[in-house]
């Protein structure tokens, strides 16, 4: 790099522009002259750097350095040998100027308009558009605002890329590997292993490497909000923000993040990731309308998720057989989907790679961020094997039915008008009252918790908008967390289990919320709660997000099955609480919920209580 003169008393941004026109990239001036990048780039933008002519360029810049040696208190000879060759060179370009108007500078795909040949560009006066007279010109109308792109240099880019290897484990290797030799990947995989994580940034390098747009689909609006903010984080390492409904690259590549409501979910084109599709509803309704957005060569589809069951509209997407629906029988295929088949890897037939990766083989293909042995402890057999061995749910194995679970999952972003999480997180219901249950388990080591908005007409839905599972037996800390969600939410009944354990939490929320109910669990309790449950999801009364929350609800309720009573001689409803299943008891705090709508389902005024 050739030798540059920098005076701390010139402007800033008079340094950083002669910088840059002389070949000077962004990161690099900001770094020599101690800026921020994101600086940097703002005036390039704003003050059109790249915008005019080469004549243009070498006029300011020679005006810039003339002015600076004329107000040079004391001058040597050379100064003044300088001035008079910069003052020449100034007279010759502004000839130049103004005997021609300059051509038009092309910058990206757009064209710079032509400039005013008398009026030099400074800092302070960057090159502007030729203007009409005031009485001739016409306003375009528009209602759009101009978007603001997002702009990465060589080196920022460059170290995206060396995140994105450093921070990524084998098996995600594997998947970048896969994707680039294979236009459709099919994977099923471990819950928490890092796949949406993995799945956006990768999009985004996609993205700046090829200009291709990158549409990202989710069981909800909220789910496919988590690739935006995977995004978000990847980018802010290397100083740049990712905002905007729909960001956009200065290559043109653009980033939609859609739930699975038919009418978003179609008229676009562009790569295709399908997160979390074995909990998306209208199944084969939502391929009609996404699949084709990606059916140009230079595109590539993704679909990737955690089991859910044998009856579930995906499952023969998934094993192939919807492949053989009407084609010759001599076309029909069978493949082996165990994971012994896939665990490494397979292009089928239907040009489909389909790939396996369970909790085994993440952790033999480096990631150490799980304790199985607690996790066998924690939930039940069935429910571990599906959410951490891949293994499908099978029809008949719990008291509710998987299809009235499934029933429950819906948009909330699109159908809960009043529910506003990602805008106003402090206060994600408004005014609108809502219902608190607490259950911890038996051994006390874990408690569930859910937030409920119940139905404000006879027959409206329950909609569940939190829940959350709490570690550990420190009950002074979980009844912290109750008072939290009290502050957040205008909290109108508040149920705990106040038997055994859950009694000491039950007192202490007592001293900020006097008029906590306490329930202490029987027999005859559970039957009627399960009961109750069974009927409003045969009524369709049971709502919640079928992102991430679909998955851990429909997980509990699949816990709760028929059991033999301690003495042998009669049976209840339980989940194994005793040793397993901690993710039983959001089942059981919501069904503690059900039942506090009377049986005729009319509910009674209740006033809540501010906790600050």
């Amino acid at each position: 790099m050739s030798e540059t003169i920098i005076d701390s008393r010139l402007d800033p941004r008079i340094q950083a522009r002669n910088l840059h026109w002389q070949g000077w990239r962004v990161s690099s001036i900001a770094r020599y002259l101690g800026l921020k990048p994101a600086t940097v780039h703002s005036w390039a933008r704003r003050e059109n750097w790249d915008g005019g002519s080469p004549h243009q360029r070498v006029a300011a810049s020679t005006e810039a350095r003339l002015i600076q040696l004329v107000n040079l208190p004391k001058k040597t000879d050379g100064d003044y040998k300088e001035m008079d060759k910069l003052a020449k060179m100034l007279t010759t370009v502004q000839a130049a100027l103004h005997k021609s108007p300059e051509p038009v500078a092309v910058i990206g795909d757009k064209a710079m308009p032509d400039y005013r040949p008398h009026t030099q560009s400074t800092i302070d006066n960057p090159p502007r558009e030729m203007r009409e007279p005031k009485e001739k010109r016409e306003k375009a109308p528009s209602n759009r605002k101009p978007s603001k792109l997002i702009i990465l240099d060589d080196e920022q880019t460059e170290r995206l890329s060396e995140i994105f290897t450093e921070q990524s484990f084998e098996y995600q290797k594997a998947w970048y590997r896969s994707g680039l030799v294979n236009r459709f990947r099919n994977l099923l995989k471990s819950r928490q292993i890092g796949a949406t994580f993995f799945m956006a940034r990768e999009a985004f390098l996609r993205a700046v490497k090829t200009g291709n747009n990158q549409i990202f689909l989710s069981a909800s609006r909220a789910q496919a909000f988590q690739f935006k903010q995977y995004i978000a984080d990847f980018l802010a390492m290397v100083g740049i923000e990712f905002k905007g409904d729909v960001p956009e690259l200065a290559n043109g590549a653009k980033f939609y993040f859609l739930g699975t409501n038919s009418r978003t979910a179609q008229g676009r084109n562009g790569d295709l990731y399908v997160d979390e599709y074995f909990w998306i509803q209208d199944f084969k309704r939502l391929r009609e309308l996404a699949e084709p957005m990606a059916s140009q060569a230079r595109f590539r589809t993704t679909f990737f998720s955690t089991p859910s069951d044998e009856l579930h509209p995906a499952y023969g997407f998934w094993t192939g057989t919807e492949f053989n629906d009407g084609r010759p029988e001599n076309e029909h295929i069978k493949l082996d989907v165990s994971h012994a088949a896939l665990a490494a890897g397979r292009l089928d037939p239907d040009a489909q790679y389909r790939q396996i990766v369970t909790l085994d083989d993440a952790e033999a293909g480096g990631c150490t961020l799980f304790d199985k042995d607690y996790l066998r402890k924690r939930y039940a057999p069935s429910v571990y094997d599906q959410l951490f061995k891949c293994q499908f749910v099978k029809p008949g194995d719990s008291v509710f039915e998987y299809g009235w679970l499934r029933a429950a999952a819906v948009d909330a972003m699109d159908v809960w008008p009043d529910y506003k999480p990602w805008t106003s997180p402090t206060r994600p219901c408004g005014a609108h009252p809502v219902w608190v249950s607490y259950d911890p388990t038996d051994d006390g080591d874990a408690a569930g918790l859910v937030v409920v908005m119940p139905p404000q007409r006879k027959g409206d839905p329950f909609r569940v908008v939190e829940r959350q599972l709490l570690h550990g037996n420190d009950f002074e800390s979980q009844a912290e967390v109750i008072r939290e969600v009290c502050t957040r939410y205008n909290v109108t009944k508040l149920v705990i289990d106040a038997g055994g354990l859950g009694a000491a939490v039950y007192q202490l929320v007592q001293k900020f919320y006097p008029a906590v109910i306490g329930h202490k669990f029987t027999q005859e309790l559970k039957s009627s709660w399960v009961q109750k449950a069974q009927s409003l999801f045969r009524a369709k009364r049971v709502q919640w997000d079928a992102g991430s929350m679909a998955m851990d609800l429909q997980a509990a309720f699949m816990t709760i099955r028929i059991q033999k009573t301690n003495s042998g001689k009669g049976l209840t409803y339980g989940s194994g609480r005793n040793a397993v299943a901690s993710h039983g008891d959001l089942a059981w705090a919501l069904m503690m919920l059900f039942a506090e709508e009377p049986l005729d389902g009319s509910l009674s005024s209740n006033s809540s209580i501010e906790v600050f």
